[in-house]
């Protein structure tokens, strides 16, 4: 059998943090605090809705980061 997979830990965080900045600063930003795993998305995007830890999910509008959400 194949070995369970163990997920990214969660990064002790505050994702309101990252609203209002430019998205490829809240990105390397995100990154440099542990997150393994950055998704930008216009709004309205059709997503997968599976929780991941390490992931964060960043709402982009025009080049800012309008709404930030972990999972």
């Amino acid at each position: 059998m194949a070995p369970i997979p163990t997920s990214s830990a969660q990064p002790a965080d505050t994702p309101g943090v990252y609203v209002g900045l430019a998205a490829d600063v809240a990105e390397q930003r995100a990154r440099m605090r542990g997150w393994t795993t950055v998704r930008s998305l216009p709004p309205g995007a059709i997503i997968t809705m599976e929780f991941r830890s390490g992931r964060i999910n960043f709402e982009v509008v025009d080049a800012v980061v309008t709404r930030c959400w972990v999972g």
